[in-house]
C-alpha cells in the first residue's frame, strides 16, 4: 500500500504536535498576573534632559493695570501664594453684563416655550374644529342617501354635500401641513435661543476664569526674581508679569521629531520614565521654531523635588497620545516587546486554557485588551515565552 508524500508530512506534524504539546508544566515556572481595568494611552516616545527649575515665567493673562505688588522680589513664595493683584474691575462689569444679557435670552426662551405650547394648543384645537366639521358633513351624508332613497330629497344635494366633505378634507390636510412647519419654525427658535446660550454660558465661564487670574499667584514654589511693571501700569495679554526660580526644583527640557509636532501641545499629558518609576508632568511652554528636524518644549513635573531627578540627566519621555478610559488591560511581558500576543491562557481549575484575544493601544507597561478576557481572570505564562505551551488548548499546572 501506497501512502503519498503529503499523508506523511501530515502525520508527522500531527505527531510532533502531540510529541512536543506539554500535558503539564510546573507552576514555578510560569509568572502570573489578573486581567486588569482602568485607563491606558499609547505614548509619544520624546527625550529629554533634568534641567534645574531656573526660571518660571507669570504671563498676564488678559489685558490690564497693575493694582498692587503683594510680594516683591527676592520673596520666597509657596504655591498658590498671591504675587500681584491686576485691575479686575472692567472684567467684573463684563462679566455682569453677559449675566444680564443671559437672563434676558433664559426669559425668552422661556416667552417662546409657553408660546410654543400655546400655538400647540391653537393648532391642535384647529385641526380639532375642522375633523368635527368632516364628521359632521359624512353624518349629513349619510342621512340625505337614507332621504334620497325615498325620494325626499335631489341627487344634486348629495352630490353638493360630497362636495363639501372633499374639500373639507383637503383643507384639513393643508392645515396639518402649515401646522407642522409652524411647529418645525418653533423648534427652530428654540434650538437658535439655546445656541446662543450656549455660546454665552463658555463666554461667561471665560470671563470668571480670567477674573481668577487677576490675582496673579505662584505656579509652583520658589524666590520671585523679578517683576517687569509697577503699579498702574497697563499690562497686555501674554506679557511677562513676574520671573521666578527656585534649584531645589527641576523641569525637563524635551525634544521630539517634527513629524510628531501635532502630539506637542501646552498642557498634555507627560511621563518622565526613571528607571521603573513614570513621573507625571505636563507640557510647558513649546518652542514655535523647528531646531535640527525637533521640536523643543518643556515639561513641568508634579513631583518637582523627586530624588531620582539629576541635573543633566538624559530620560526618555511618554508624551500621552492615544487614550481610552475604563477599559480592561493586561501587564505587558519583555517577551511582548517584539509582537502583541494575540493567544493567551487563562488559569482555572489547575489548568492553563488557551484563549484568543484581541488588542488595542499598547505601551510598555499595559495592553489594551478588546475581547476574549473578563476582568478579574488570572493569566498563566511560562517565565520562558508562550512558546513552552505549544499552543496546546489546556495545560495542567502542578503545583
Amino acid at each position: 500500500m501506497l501512502i503519498s508524500t503529503g499523508a506523511v508530512v501530515i502525520i508527522s506534524l500531527i505527531f510532533l504536535e502531540l510529541r512536543f504539546s506539554p500535558n503539564s508544566i510546573n507552576a514555578s515556572d510560569c509568572i502570573t498576573f489578573k486581567v486588569g481595568q482602568g485607563n491606558i494611552f499609547e505614548p509619544v516616545i520624546a527625550t529629554g534632559t533634568v534641567e534645574a527649575e531656573n526660571e518660571v515665567l507669570v504671563r498676564c493673562p488678559t489685558t490690564s493695570i497693575v493694582k498692587q505688588i503683594v510680594a516683591e522680589p527676592g520673596t520666597r513664595v509657596q504655591k498658590g501664594d498671591v504675587i500681584m493683584l491686576m485691575e479686575d474691575e472692567p472684567i467684573k462689569e463684563e462679566i455682569g453684563r453677559i449675566k444680564d444679557q443671559l437672563e434676558l435670552k433664559k426669559n425668552t426662551l422661556e416667552k417662546n416655550n409657553l408660546g410654543e405650547f400655546s400655538t400647540k394648543v391653537d393648532l391642535n384645537y384647529s385641526e380639532d374644529v375642522k375633523k368635527l366639521n368632516i364628521t359632521s358633513l359624512k353624518s349629513q351624508l349619510a342621512d340625505e342617501e337614507q332621504l334620497l332613497e325615498v325620494g325626499g330629497i335631489s341627487p344634486a344635494k348629495i352630490e353638493k354635500t360630497k362636495q363639501e366633505i372633499d374639500l373639507a378634507e383637503k383643507d384639513l390636510a393643508m392645515l396639518k401641513q402649515k401646522n407642522t412647519i409652524r411647529l418645525k419654525q418653533l423648534k427652530a427658535e428654540e434650538q437658535g435661543l439655546l445656541l446662543g446660550i450656549k455660546i454665552q454660558e463658555k463666554e461667561l465661564n471665560d470671563k470668571v476664569s480670567t477674573l481668577s487670574q487677576l490675582r496673579v499667584t505662584a505656579p509652583s514654589s520658589g524666590i520671585i526674581l523679578s517683576i517687569s511693571n509697577k503699579v498702574g501700569e497697563k499690562v497686555n495679554t501674554d506679557n511677562v508679569l513676574i520671573r521666578m526660580s527656585d534649584l531645589s526644583t527641576f523641569k525637563i527640557a524635551g525634544s521630539v521629531e517634527a513629524k510628531l509636532a501635532d502630539f506637542i501641545k501646552t498642557g498634555k499629558k507627560v511621563y518622565a520614565v526613571i528607571d521603573s518609576e513614570r513621573l507625571p508632568g505636563r507640557i510647558g511652554n513649546v518652542t514655535p521654531l523647528i531646531e535640527n528636524n525637533k521640536i523643543l518644549f518643556n515639561v513641568y513635573l508634579e513631583e518637582k523635588a523627586h530624588p531620582k531627578l539629576i541635573p543633566n540627566q538624559n530620560i526618555t519621555l511618554w508624551v500621552v497620545g492615544k487614550e481610552a478610559d475604563n477599559v480592561l488591560k493586561i501587564k505587558s511581558l519583555s517577551f511582548f516587546e517584539k509582537e502583541v500576543p494575540n493567544i493567551l491562557y487563562v488559569l482555572k481549575n489547575g489548568e492553563a486554557i488557551r484563549r484568543p484575544i484581541k488588542t488595542g493601544i499598547k505601551n510598555p507597561d499595559e495592553i489594551q485588551v478588546l475581547s476574549g478576557l473578563e476582568a478579574g481572570e488570572t493569566i498563566i505564562v511560562p517565565k520562558r515565552g508562550l512558546s513552552a505551551f505549544h499552543n496546546a488548548s489546556s495545560v495542567a499546572i502542578n503545583n
